[in-house]
């Protein structure tokens, strides 16, 4: 923030108040309310938050009306090109691009954390075989305090560092062990000698009777993936991991409240919604049914992966995931799949069709991601648990920084109260 002393002035009845201004290094001024009970007595309503900064962050930045997108100040479409996941990782942790030691020894400290520890397995074991991998990835995170009770120290530096390190490393081992349990298979133990994104596959597809040699073309998608979902400024799961931290709570408990916000179909569900409406939809020749309902104010159903509440232009990870779905369906030998047809036909009307280019709903990243998903063989079910593995690295650097800033404090929105005034207890014999 910068330090011009520009003001605001709120009037009200008899009360006038001069209201602090600040200008960020990018996107619009903020009004400083924080003295606003205490000199006005009164609060401001913003239900969802949405035109209220609850922090100053130098993490990601959004600017929706140019669908722009930057990790630290880098560019989305120049990460995803350039860059892979962990060096995304070592950026956002730690706001500056490694050096190649720097990123070796980074990614030696992520591998050498992969493994979780051999008592956790009895933890999935209490699980039924058709649990939600969420449900599961919720609880055995949340666990994760239970074994690793050297880094839930957030006062010591150090124990932080471990803890986010750990949690990188070991979130991906989990989903992939939640999948398996989904299935009926044994797990598969993350190995050594393969990148981040290349061990997730294999511990998700590799199974005793063959080993699972990892496409290329699949890795990097999947890269990409990852990439694309590692942080989205101050969304609904990232909120909620920094309003659970704000409280002191352990690193772990922290994450794993960001998973469970996750979950929801409005928020990390959005790709598994989207492919289930494609199949919803069944065949191409129902697309104009679809989109007349989409069209119809009184209809409640929407397309989903069209739009988004952050970008009033196209969604500049759309563009990316778009180039990486055409890659791995082409590999797959599937482009003439129903469902992929049912895709690319709604993605030509979004792009054509006045109503979707007058209201800016075009395709967004999870139109694509949720095809691509469904291309290596993941089941939807496992949409959402790929989305938190990509997102913990936000999550974690957003905790990181929030516990570093002098400003926070424990979390305490304010209501509209619009309940009963205080009134006498009646006697159950007089009821």
């Amino acid at each position: 923030m910068t330090d011009e002393k520009r003001t605001a002035t709120l009037t009200f009845d008899d009360t006038t108040l001069e209201l602090p201004m600040y200008s960020p290094s990018a996107g619009p001024d903020v009004i400083d309310i924080r003295r606003l009970y205490a000199d006005g007595k009164v609060f401001t309503y913003d239900p969802g938050f949405t035109s209220t900064a609850s922090c100053d962050s130098t993490i990601t930045y959004i600017d929706g009306d140019k669908g722009e997108l930057l990790y630290r100040g880098y560019p989305i479409d120049q990460l995803a090109e350039s860059s892979h996941y962990t060096e995304v990782c070592y950026i956002l942790l730690y706001g500056e691009l490694p050096t190649p030691e720097q990123l070796k020894i980074f990614e030696q400290k992520i591998t050498k954390h992969t493994m979780v520890h051999d008592q956790m397995q009895h933890l999935f074991r209490g699980f039924r075989r058709d649990a939600h991998p969420m449900a599961i990835m919720c609880g055995v995170v949340g666990a994760l305090s239970a074994f690793y009770h050297d880094s839930t120290d957030i006062s010591d530096p150090d124990q932080r560092e471990i803890a986010s390190i750990r949690m990188i490393a070991k979130v991906p081992t989990i989903a992939a062990m939640a999948y398996k349990y989904s299935v009926g298979q044994p797990f598969v133990q993350p190995r050594n000698d393969l990148d981040y994104a290349s061990n997730f596959l294999r511990m998700c597809f590799a199974v005793p009777a063959e080993d699972y040699v990892v496409n290329p073309i699949l890795a990097k998608a999947m890269d990409r993936i990852f990439t694309l979902h590692a942080d989205h400024e101050q969304n609904a799961s990232t909120s909620t991991v920094r309003l659970a931290g704000s409280s002191g709570a352990n690193p772990f408990a922290c994450i794993a409240a960001g998973i469970a916000c996750l979950w929801g179909p409005a928020h990390g569900g959005a790709n598994q919604a989207c492919l289930e409406m494609l199949r919803e939809i069944g065949t191409v020749d129902r697309i104009p049914e679809y989109v007349a309902r989409a069209k119809d104010k009184s209809d409640p159903f929407r397309l989903m992966g069209f739009g988004h509440r952050v970008y009033k232009n196209f969604d500049p990870r759309a563009k990316v995931m778009k180039e990486s779905a055409d890659e791995v369906l082409e590999l797959m030998g599937i482009e003439n799949n129903e469902t992929l047809k049912i895709a690319k036909e709604l993605e030509r009307i979004a792009l054509e069709d006045e109503y979707f280019v007058s209201k800016k709903l075009y395709p967004n990243v999870d139109f694509y991601s949720g095809i691509i998903l469904d291309a290596m063989g993941f089941p939807t079910s496992m949409f959402t648990p790929v989305f938190a593995l990509s997102r913990t690295v936000g999550w974690i650097s957003q905790w990181q920084e929030m516990l570093g800033d002098p400003q926070s404090k424990i979390g305490r929105p304010r209501q509209l109260y619009q309940g009963a005034t205080s009134r006498d207890y009646v006697d159950i014999a007089k009821r």
